[in-house]
């Protein structure tokens, strides 16, 4: 149940605080946290209009900024299936292409993977 809220946490960030509290619990949950959990649940059912709302349309620009043409990257860092860090920023120069701009954020996240092992 936690992992499927952490998944929804992108598009409903108002759990986010209460998801990631009730996960610290999930490899020894009692019965209080299972019915914590459900009550997340039971939010989730009364707003469920809520939300950020991505767009299918052709004009949505996935690739950058259309001001500065800057690539914007995120990701999530997990511990075993933990979410433990996450963060969106924009790039700070300008990608010739869609490659350049996905290999500059997995060097970067890789960067943070290793600085957070050791």
């Amino acid at each position: 149940m936690i992992g499927s809220l952490l998944y929804l946490t992108s598009s409903r960030p108002d759990i986010m605080f209460a998801t990631c509290l009730w996960a610290r619990y999930e490899t020894n949950p009692k019965a209080s946290h299972l019915t914590a959990v459900k009550q997340i649940f039971r939010y989730l059912r009364a707003t469920m209009t809520l939300g950020i709302w991505y767009t299918s349309s052709d004009e949505a620009d996935h690739g950058g900024c259309k001001i500065d043409r800057k690539s914007t990257s995120g990701g999530c860092q997990f511990l075993r299936e933990i979410l433990v860090s996450w963060s969106s920023k924009k790039q700070s120069f300008v990608s010739l292409s869609t490659t350049e701009a996905e290999y500059i954020s997995a060097a970067s996240y890789c960067s943070q993977v290793l600085w957070m092992i050791s």
